[in-house]
C-alpha cells in the first residue's frame, strides 16, 4: 500500500514525496482509513513508527478538502501532548506535511512568552498543538475558543492519565462540541486507558501494530548490575567506545541530570542536558544542537522520553531506571527510529531491583545481563549479592547474557 491508495489530498501526497515518504507505516496504514471515514480511533503502536502522521494527515486532508478558513480565535483541530518537546515535535511534523497548503498551525506551550501566542491565536487556527496547562491559561484569558473544534487528538495518552493532566482534560473537554472526532494514540496501554477512552471517545475503532509495552524489535537491550556510585565511571567507559555516535542518557532527577552532564563534559564529551529546571529556550537550543550533531551526548530526564525524534541516536543509556515501567519503553524508543538499529543499556543499582522487575513484567521478557551480579532481597533487605557472585563480577549464572554495544559480561562493573 502507498499513500495514493489511502485517498489523501494530492498536495499532502506531493509534500510527503518531497521528503522521501511514499509508503505508510503499519500504524498509518491501519489508522488513516478509519480516521478519514470519521471514526474515533484508539491507536497503539511502538515509538518511532509514525503516529503523528497517522492522526495528522487525515485531519489535514479533511481541513484542506473543506476549503474554509477558521474564524478569529477559533480552533478546528486540537492536539494535546503531555510535554513541550513532544508538542514541538508534532508541530514541526505537521508543518512539514502541510507546507504550502495554507493551513494555520500553531503551537502553544509553557516556558515561552504568552503574548505572541495570544496574537497568533487571534487570527484563527486550523491545527493547534498544545500542552494542557498553557491551553488552560489561554482559555482563562479568552484568547482562544474551542466551540468550533472538529477534531481532538490525545497523543501519548497514557501520560495524560497523570493526575495533573486528567484534571486539565476534564476542564478542556466540556468546551469542545459533543459532535467531534476524537483520536487517542499511545505506545503503552495502562488499565485505566479504557476508562479514558470510554469518557472521551464514541464507539472507537482500536488499531494496534504491536502488543502494548513492546519495544521496537531492532533495539538490542542489556543491563549492568552496579552500585550507584560506580555508574558514572561505567557510563564513561561505554561512551568512550563510540565517541562518534550520538547517545541519549536518562537520569531520574533534574539535579542528577545536571551533575552527570557536567561530569561527562569534564571527561571531554560534547554534552548538554535538558530537564525541568532549564528554560524552554535552553531546552530547544540543546535539542537543535543535538540534532545537528554538534552535541554527541544529551543527558535528560523523562521530558525527553517522548517526542524526541532524532534518527541519529544510536545508543540510549538508562543511568537511572524510571519509576514508571512504561517510561522505560518510551525512553529506549528514542533509538532504532524508522527501522534503524539501536542499543539500550540500563544500569541497575541495588535499590532499583523493583523497578527492573516491573519493567521486565511490562515487556514480558528479561533483559540480558551485560555485567555485574543480579541483586536480590535477602532477609528483607535489597541489594544483597547472590550466592557465588559479587557486584561487578561475571554476571548471574541464572539469567542469560547478551552483548549489545560490544558489552562484555566479564567486565568488572564496580
Amino acid at each position: 500500500m502507498d499513500f495514493d491508495m489511502l485517498g489523501l489530498h494530492p498536495r499532502l501526497i506531493s509534500k510527503l514525496a518531497e521528503q522521501g515518504i511514499t509508503d505508510p507505516t503499519p500504524i498509518q496504514a491501519k489508522a488513516i482509513p478509519h480516521a478519514m471515514n470519521g471514526r474515533d480511533v484508539m491507536g497503539l503502536a511502538q515509538t518511532g513508527t509514525g503516529k503523528t502522521a497517522a492522526f495528522g494527515l487525515p485531519m489535514a486532508h479533511m481541513l484542506l478538502t473543506a476549503g474554509t478558513k477558521p474564524d478569529p480565535k477559533s480552533v478546528r483541530g486540537l492536539i494535546l501532548a503531555p510535554t513541550r518537546e513532544l508538542a514541538k515535535q508534532i508541530s514541526d511534523n505537521l508543518r512539514a506535511y502541510t507546507d504550502g497548503a495554507h493551513l494555520k498551525i500553531n503551537l502553544v506551550v509553557g516556558g515561552a512568552s504568552i503574548n505572541p501566542q495570544i496574537q497568533r491565536l487571534g487570527r484563527g487556527t486550523d491545527l493547534l498543538v498544545a500542552t494542557p496547562g498553557r491551553l488552560i491559561d489561554l482559555l482563562d484569558r479568552k484568547a482562544v475558543r474551542l466551540d468550533q473544534t472538529q477534531f481532538l487528538v490525545l497523543d501519548e495518552a497514557d501520560q495524560m492519565l497523570d493526575l495533573g493532566f486528567i484534571h486539565a482534560l476534564r476542564r478542556i473537554a466540556p468546551l469542545l462540541p459533543k459532535q467531534r472526532q476524537t483520536m487517542l494514540f499511545s505506545a503503552t496501554m495502562p488499565k485505566q486507558m479504557n476508562e479514558l477512552a470510554q469518557a472521551y471517545l464514541t464507539d472507537p475503532i482500536r488499531v494496534e501494530t504491536a502488543p502494548p509495552g513492546k519495544p521496537a524489535d531492532k533495539i538490542e537491550q542489556g543491563v549492568h548490575f552496579i552500585d550507584q556510585s560506580a555508574k558514572t565511571k561505567l557510563l564513561i567507559s561505554y561512551l568512550d567506545k563510540h565517541r562518534d555516535d550520538q547517545a541519549l542518557v536518562f537520569s531520574r532527577t533534574k539535579h542528577g541530570a545536571e551533575r552527570l552532564m557536567k561530569a561527562l563534559a569534564n571527561a571531554g564529551f560534547a554534552a548538554s542536558s535538558i530537564h525541568g529546571n532549564k528554560s524552554q529556550g535552553q531546552r530547544d537550543r540543546a535539542i537543535v544542537a543535538f540534532k545537528a550533531g554538534d552535541l554527541r551526548v544529551l543527558v535528560a530526564t523523562d521530558v525527553a522520553a517522548r517526542g524526541l525524534d532524532i534518527p541519529g541516536v544510536r545508543y540510549v543509556y538508562n543511568f537511572d531506571l524510571p519509576n514508571v515501567p512504561d517510561n522505560y519503553v518510551h525512553r529506549i524508543g528514542r533509538t532504532a527510529r524508522a527501522g534503524r538499529d539501536g542499543t539500550a543499556i540500563a544500569f541497575c543499582s541495588p535499590d532499583e531491583m523493583s523497578e527492573l522487575r516491573a519493567i521486565e513484567k511490562t515487556m514480558k521478557k528479561s533483559i540480558p545481563i551485560l555485567g555485574g551480579t543480579e541483586w536480590e532481597p535477602v532477609g528483607g533487605f535489597k541489594g544483597a549479592k547472590k550466592p557465588g557472585g559479587r557486584p561487578g563480577g561475571n554476571g548471574n549464572r541464572n539469567r542469560r547474557s547478551g552483548k549489545p554495544g560490544g558489552g562484555n559480561r566479564q567486565r568488572r562493573a564496580a
